[in-house]
């Protein structure tokens, strides 16, 4: 008995871990996605966001975040405070069976977790794309992965009060993607719109992405990734239900996620009468972040429509946020925000145990939180250090002005 318990601890955990990796690897699909999607003279900007970012991330998270999420009292609202991850679980504690025997490592654990944080800072750093100063971001994501996730982590995940009425969440679309929007939101908002984005008379003036290759490129990653991101929150592997529950996850996910793409596509060519790529690749995503909040539940033809709802909404949702002067250079708040919303709330028409009520609450909760915490730190960071580059900056791009070299120095040169 025992020898068993320790193989199938040791293949949660090796489980745990790798998914942890692939979730890792989205950073680098963030990345690409969005240097293909800003302008040239801003690429080398927001790569060095994206690094600095999973970083920082990581950093902070270790130090206060972790604890913040998860050694908190159970249905509480306001958290305990204390540093580190805490000791690893013994050999004993392992052995010994039962309800409450560890079948992963807790260090396994904070690494998934500490990945889902970076996705969250992700998610920002698109939306503020081209205008934003490189340190006052920096700065934002300190706290914002230090303190202001891991609250609302702690509300849900953590076993806090919106765990406790019901809310339903299997891998984040609204716990890490609806977070990650809230916030950049509010920097939006804070920030302004990039010059030349929106005309006088109410006109609106598309500003083309440099590398649609590469925003391909980290559509794909990003797709791959998720299969970390959604069949790791099954949370263990070595056993017949487990493994099959994590096939399904694997099946619904990518369903999903091509949904996403066929609605998008046709939505973009109906509307616009051009079989628009950037919609497509953000249909993708928006399949992916819907079928997030319970890639368990529904059959594989039940993901699909929920991912090509979520392509559908996507695409509507961009339009709108360009009609009300919201300036999100890569569809960011669109895709994780607004399709995060109908990911969560989708939840109960395939799974029994979740309620409408209680998502309705954990949507206004975490947005609520998230936002208006963020909220008050941009406005803070304004006016301690400004948020945005000056406007001669700007045309020159932010890629000289914050980082001193440039990502394409080739196409500066005159021959």
């Amino acid at each position: 008995m025992n020898e068993f318990t320790e193989l199938s601890y040791a293949l949660d955990t090796f489980y745990f871990l790798i998914c942890g990796v692939l979730v890792m690897w989205m950073a680098a699909g963030f990345s690409m996605l969005e240097a293909g999607l800003v302008r040239s003279k801003n690429t080398a900007e927001i790569l060095t966001k994206n690094v600095a970012l999973f970083a920082i991330a990581c950093t902070m998270y270790l130090l206060v975040g972790y604890y913040i999420m998860y050694s908190s009292s159970a249905g509480g609202f306001l958290p305990n405070l204390g540093f580190l991850i805490g000791a690893e679980n013994s050999a004993d504690a392992v052995t010994a069976g039962g309800d409450d025997a560890p079948y992963y490592s807790m260090r396994s654990d904070f690494f998934f977790q500490v990945v889902f944080v970076a996705t969250a800072m992700s998610i920002v750093s698109g939306a503020v794309a081209e205008r934003m100063k490189l340190w006052a971001f920096l700065a934002f994501a300190v706290v914002m992965t230090a303190f202001i996730y891991p609250v609302s982590g702690y509300w849900t995940w953590g076993g806090g009060w919106l765990s406790e009425v019901g809310y339903s969440d299997y891998a984040g679309s609204g716990i890490v993607h609806l977070a990650g929007a809230s916030a950049a939101l509010a920097g939006v908002i804070v920030l302004g719109p990039r010059k030349g984005k929106y005309g006088k008379d109410g006109s609106i003036h598309a500003i083309p992405g440099a590398n649609m290759p590469l925003a391909t490129l980290g559509t794909f990653i990003l797709w791959m990734g998720w299969f970390g991101f959604n069949g790791g929150s099954e949370l263990k592997l070595a056993a017949v239900d487990s493994a099959n529950n994590v096939a399904q996850v694997f099946v619904n996910t990518n369903a999903a996620a091509a949904g996403g793409v066929i609605a998008a596509l046709i939505l973009a060519k109906l509307w616009f009468r051009k079989a628009d790529l950037t919609m497509a690749l953000n249909g993708a995503l928006a399949g992916l972040v819907a079928i997030t909040a319970d890639p368990l539940s529904p059959t594989a033809l039940g993901a699909t429509i929920i991912g090509a709802i979520g392509g559908i909404i996507v695409v509507a949702a961009i339009v709108t946020l360009d009609k009300v002067k919201l300036d999100d250079p890569v569809g960011a708040i669109s895709v994780h925000g607004v399709v995060g919303i109908w990911g969560v709330l989708a939840v109960p028409l395939t799974n029994d145990g979740a309620s409408f009520g209680a998502q309705i609450i954990g949507i206004a909760g975490i947005f609520g939180w998230v936002f208006l915490a963020s909220l008050v730190v941009w406005l803070i960071l304004k006016a301690i250090m400004g948020i945005r580059v000056s406007e001669e900056e700007e045309y020159e791009g932010v890629d000289i002005a914050e980082c001193g070299l440039e990502a394409y120095p080739e196409f500066g040169i005159k021959k």
